[in-house]
């Protein structure tokens, strides 16, 4: 019984001592000329769902819950989104070439018609980011749009 209080104790002291381990934050009040709504005329309804789907993790600007605040899920928070901008970086997107813009549309395009993106792990939480039918049809047609017609900005 001392031996299962002696853990209690130092998981504790653990869980406490991680909370000082601050999490990188990805928050940037600025709009850069190179983000995807700014590099292509996005439609008002396009922009939403891609802002309210895509953005959260995939750009520069992060709007964190109040949980991220809490380690060790903030540090999770953290290489989760680290990964997801080392994907694609939609406030970056003016910054890659023609090719590599193209491959992305292409592979956004892929994963979102297969329900990958956005993540069931992340939906299940921000439910506001959720694709209905209508929205996915509607990204996904301009996605496809944009990539048979994207040419040098």
């Amino acid at each position: 019984m001392k031996l299962f209080k002696r853990i209690g104790y130092v998981l504790l002291i653990i869980l406490v001592g991680i909370q000082f381990i601050p999490a990188r934050s990805n928050q940037s009040s600025e709009m850069l000329s190179t983000e995807f709504v700014n590099v292509y005329e996005v439609p008002e309804n396009v922009q939403q769902i891609l802002l309210n789907s895509c953005y959260n993790c995939h750009s520069n600007n992060t709007n964190y819950p109040w949980y991220s605040y809490v380690q060790p899920i903030g540090l999770l928070l953290e290489n989760h989104i680290y990964k997801a901008k080392a994907e694609l970086n939609l406030s970056e997107f003016g910054d890659y070439s023609v090719r590599k813009q193209r491959s992305k549309l292409k592979s956004m395009i892929s994963q979102i018609e297969k329900g990958e993106m956005p993540m069931t792990s992340y939906t299940f939480i921000h439910r506001e980011a959720r694709l209905p039918p209508e929205d996915k049809n509607k990204l996904i047609d301009y996605l496809k749009t944009l990539k048979n017609t994207s040419h040098e900005n």
